[in-house]
C-alpha cells in the first residue's frame, strides 16, 4: 500500500569488502595510503557502494549489483563515484532526488578522520548536494570481528530522498 502525499522516502545501504595486498584503498572517492586495499570488481569503495544501495533502495530500484553487475567487464576497476552519479540519474528518472546522506565507515585501520572532509565533498558533488547535507563518520570494531581483525571494511548509509510531486 502506497502512502499518497508523502514527499520523502528513506533508503538504507550496507556494503563490505575484504582487505587484500596489492590493491589501492579508496574510500569515499579518496585514495588513502595503506598497506592493503579493498578487493572488488570496481574500485571496491565500500562507502560509496553503501550510499548507492541506500539511494536505490529508497526508490525500490534494486541494488548496486542489479544495475552495475560485478560480472560485467565494463565495470572492472570502475570509479564508484561515477556509479553514484549514474545511480542519481536513475533516481531522477524514477522521480526522486537525494537530499541528505548519513554514512558510517567501519574499519580498524587506517584512521581516516583527516580524509572525511574530502569524502563528504566527493559524495556531495556526485549527488549535487551541499556538503552540509552529507555526513560521513568512521568507527572501529575494537578488535572484534572481521573489521577488528583487519580482514575487511564495511560501511552503512541512510539516504533521504525527496519525491518529485508529479
Amino acid at each position: 500500500m502506497s502512502a499518497p502525499g508523502l514527499p520523502f522516502r528513506v533508503g538504507h545501504g550496507h556494503d563490505a569488502h575484504r582487505l587484500v595486498s596489492g590493491r589501492k584503498l579508496v574510500l569515499g572517492g579518496v585514495a588513502i595510503e595503506h598497506i592493503s586495499g579493498l578487493e572488488g570488481h570496481s574500485d571496491a569503495d565500500v562507502l560509496v557502494h553503501a550510499v548507492i544501495d541506500a539511494l536505490l533502495g529508497a526508490l525500490a530500484l534494486g541494488d548496486l549489483g542489479a544495475h552495475f553487475p560485478p560480472g560485467d567487464e565494463g565495470y572492472r576497476g570502475a570509479d564508484s563515484l561515477g556509479l553514484l552519479r549514474r545511480a542519481a540519474a536513475l533516481a531522477a528518472e524514477a522521480g526522486g532526488r537525494a537530499v541528505q546522506v548519513d554514512a558510517t565507515l567501519q574499519l580498524e585501520r587506517p584512521r581516516v578522520a583527516e580524509h572525511v572532509p574530502a569524502m563528504r565533498r566527493n559524495l556531495a558533488a556526485a549527488l549535487d548536494l551541499p556538503v552540509s547535507h552529507v555526513s560521513v563518520k568512521a568507527t572501529t570494531f575494537e578488535g572484534m570481528g572481521f573489521v577488528g581483525r583487519e580482514e575487511g571494511a564495511a560501511a552503512t548509509a541512510v539516504v533521504l530522498v525527496s519525491l518529485d510531486p508529479r
